[in-house]
């Protein structure tokens, strides 16, 4: 598993270097939000958090630097709260039917629930959907990680069959981007208990349940 977790790891060991970055990244954040990337520029960053433009630019070198930050930032919080709703909802004595069905739940909310993502795709599609699409393949690593990692732990714990989880990992984790890119769908992702009912008909069986 180590080559697999490889990009996992890293996006779930980085932080902002400093206590200092932290609100510089959120103001950022909260600056696309409002504005859309293009039209947010270093100043208005600067403004928001409280700095000078220089001591901005001594921090991220380029607007490029600083959205690249603010996206690992973003991937970082995904992971941290897909991993704290499975912990709030289930504990791992839980049967893998129950820690499958609630990662679907997570994974749906953790996608509905990402405003930046959801702004991009509404009114800059031009500059996300590269990195979606034909230039996705760090995004399809993250969550085949991810996903590998979930089921080789329950395969430790016995209570999944022994196979490579790789090919399974990717496969949903490219459906979870395509609900993440066109999210009309019968999937029913705006109702927590109609999704875990759709997991356990559709989904628990693709991981060959004991």
């Amino acid at each position: 598993m180590a080559r697999l977790t490889r990009l996992l790891q890293l996006v779930r060991n980085t932080e902002p270097e400093d206590r200092n970055q932290a609100p510089v990244l959120d103001a950022a954040l909260l600056a696309f939000l409002d504005f859309g990337i293009k039209r947010t520029s270093m100043v208005e960053v600067a403004r928001r958090c409280g700095l000078s433009l220089a001591t901005l630019y001594r921090r991220f070198a380029s607007k490029t630097d600083l959205i690249q930050a603010v996206g690992l930032w973003q991937a970082r919080q995904f992971i941290a709260n897909v991993d704290g709703a499975l912990q709030k909802q289930i504990d791992q004595d839980a049967s893998a039917e129950d820690q499958i069905v609630e990662l679907f739940v997570a994974f749906l909310n953790g996608l509905r629930g990402n405003k930046l993502l959801d702004r991009l795709l509404q009114t800059e599609p031009e500059i996300v959907l590269p990195y979606l699409t034909v230039r996705g393949a760090p995004v399809i690593e993250l969550g085949r990680d991810y996903l590998a990692e979930f089921i080789a732990r329950l395969q430790r714990e016995g209570k999944l069959p022994d196979y490579d989880p790789e090919p399974l990992a990717e496969m949903i984790a490219r459906t979870a981007l395509s609900l993440a890119l066109t999210p009309q769908t019968v999937i029913p992702l705006g109702d927590d208990d109609a999704a875990r009912r759709f997991a356990r008909d559709h989904v628990v069986v693709s991981f060959r349940v004991r």
